[in-house]
């Protein structure tokens, strides 16, 4: 019997802790919630218990899944396509902001805002096949790094973010994508950096036309903007696409504002977050000023809300995917 009893507590020692999920976490409220609220919507039998169909976690993009300073990186995509088209069409700088943007005049570029991006967006974009497109923008991505950090665009994600899909993929959760940023820039990208298929990424839209070009079929991507994801347009892009309320919504900015309201306001445990970029010296700090990004009133009424600010300079061990 002590041989037998003995034999139990060797095995019994010898088997190892569950692993850390979010390893790049610092163990503090931030995390804890999280896996709190993960553990409730699991545990059968419990009063919080989703199912797993209903597990539905939505993450906006820029600056939530990877950085956005100085600009969205989707718009340095189009500026650097603007300047190769401008070069075999001058005739296509038709405004002062396609002009600057063409020229490399980011100050002049961002001067018309919200609408000038949608223009240089547009015209940067048009005139080819979806599938050409997004073979584009990985050979962009590959071979372009970032102005002041010199790093690959798809190194500069969030290693911390990076493993929150993971874990909640693991827990049975489905996990979109839901961007301000285009549809198709990030269908280029998203299952190779972030395991999310491409039809589970919802974002900003242009129009698009079937053709047959020389024998072959393609969806051709025409320009002029259809629908923009962001804001408002968030709730309306996840019921077209996802058909279902989230109970997790992860964003950055106020872009993300009605996301998250959207996805609290449902029945049930639910989970609003909003990364909080307060690093300066590994990323970048910024809230309330600025052109990309702007975190004011999701900051002022995230704690009456219930939502999950995340202090990126507190909260996270590690911050880019790629060795720091």
């Amino acid at each position: 019997m002590r041989a037998l009893l003995a034999s139990m507590a060797i095995a019994t020692l010898a088997v190892p802790a569950l692993a850390d999920p979010l390893p790049s976490w610092t163990d503090g409220d931030a995390k804890s919630r999280i896996i709190e609220f993960v553990e409730a919507v699991t545990t059968q039998g419990g009063d919080d218990y989703v199912i797993a169909d209903d597990r539905i976690a939505v993450f906006d993009n820029d600056g939530t899944l990877w950085a956005e300073q100085p600009v969205y990186f989707q718009a340095l995509y189009a500026l650097d396509r603007l300047k190769e088209k401008a070069k075999a069409d001058p005739s296509i700088l038709t405004s002062d902001t396609l002009k600057a943007a063409a020229a490399g005049d980011m100050k002049g570029a961002m001067a018309g805002g919200e609408k000038g991006l949608l223009e240089i967006l547009d015209v940067s974009h048009s005139g080819s096949s979806v599938e050409d497109f997004k073979a584009d923008v990985r050979d962009w991505l590959a071979n372009t790094r970032h102005p002041t950090t010199g790093r690959a665009y798809t190194d500069m994600t969030y290693q911390p973010m990076l493993e929150l899909l993971t874990y909640l993929r693991d827990e049975g959760f489905s996990t979109y994508i839901v961007s301000g940023g285009g549809i198709r820039f990030i269908r280029a990208f998203a299952e190779k950096a972030y395991g999310i298929p491409p039809q589970q990424v919802v974002g900003s839209a242009g129009k698009l036309s079937y053709k047959v070009v020389d024998g072959n079929p393609a969806v051709m991507m025409d320009g002029q903007i259809a629908f923009v994801d962001d804001k408002e347009g968030k709730p309306v892009g996840i019921d077209t696409h996802i058909g279902k309320r989230p109970i997790f919504a992860a964003g950055n900015s106020d872009g993300d504002f009605q996301m998250l309201e959207y996805t609290m306001a449902g029945d049930g445990p639910r989970f609003g977050m909003l990364v909080h970029h307060t690093d300066a010296d590994r990323e970048f700090a910024y809230d309330r000023k600025g052109h990309v990004g702007v975190l004011s009133k999701g900051l002022d009424e995230a704690e009456q809300r219930g939502w999950l600010l995340v202090d990126m300079a507190k909260d996270w061990r590690r911050v880019w995917s790629s060795a720091e």
